[in-house]
């Protein structure tokens, strides 16, 4: 973590300003599910796994040539966001305040801010994100994790009141047994870094029934090539051969 004296125009030196620890700063600003380029021409190459001493991704083919001793955070996918589970983030950075969503029994926090459209960005009476004016439940302040730390450094916080201290071996490369990929079974499916089941306990879930994307509802099943089922009904009553005269003829 690195601490920097501001000086005023007079040349005198300022408050101390806390920055991001070089592990936030990269976790924040990577892209995460990009192709490997190491292994390009492989399946499940996906980057996925931080190192928190490298601050950088890398896919699973990657991890039996990376160092044992590094601590590594898995980041996983939902709704074409990067989230991290809550029981990994909080050992790192405390995340009171960040709402939380449960996906598969597990509660996770988006990384970054997300995009919204206008309707659901306009801010109301209600509680809404300190950063990004996203729509919350009580008690909960910011929608995701860099919404917290800009806010605090837009405040002129100290950043270090968030920040822990780790056990590294919280972290271990041992936690991703399941995600190794043998060269020779590159089809086997790997852990669940993309989450399934995108509606399943979505907690203030801002998005419809149906597509995970954000307006795209779910066709109804009942329907059948635009037919109402009135209309179908009286077709299929109607008898064969059965003359139907108007009433004045």
């Amino acid at each position: 973590m690195m601490r920097e004296r501001e000086e005023d125009e007079h040349g005198a030196e300022e408050e101390e300003v806390v920055m991001k620890p070089a592990w936030l700063e990269g976790l924040m600003a990577e892209t995460f599910f990009a192709g490997c380029g190491v292994h390009q021409n492989r399946r499940k190459n996906e980057k996925n796994i931080f190192c928190l001493n490298c601050c950088l991704s890398f896919c699973p083919h990657c991890l039996p040539n990376h160092l044992p001793s590094h601590p590594l955070l898995q980041v996983r996918r939902y709704v074409y966001q990067d989230v991290i589970r809550l029981d990994d983030l909080e050992k790192l950075i405390d995340c009171s305040y960040i709402q939380p969503y449960t996906i598969n029994s597990a509660k996770v926090i988006f990384l970054n801010q997300r995009a919204q459209s206008y309707r659901s960005s306009c801010k109301g009476s209600g509680n809404s994100c300190f950063t990004c004016d996203r729509i919350l439940q009580d008690p909960f302040h910011f929608c995701s994790l860099s919404c917290k730390v800009d806010h605090m450094i837009y405040q002129g916080e100290d950043l270090s009141s968030i920040l822990f201290r780790f056990d590294e071996s919280d972290f271990g490369i041992s936690q991703f047994e399941d995600l190794r990929v043998d060269p020779s079974d590159d089809d086997r499916i790997t852990s669940s870094s993309i989450l399934d089941d995108p509606l399943h306990g979505y907690e203030g879930s801002d998005y419809q029934m149906g597509d995970p994307r954000p307006g795209i509802g779910r066709k109804n099943s009942n329907s059948k090539g635009g037919f109402l089922p009135g209309i179908m009904l009286s077709l299929s009553n109607r008898r064969k051969g059965a003359p139907h005269r108007s009433p004045l003829s």
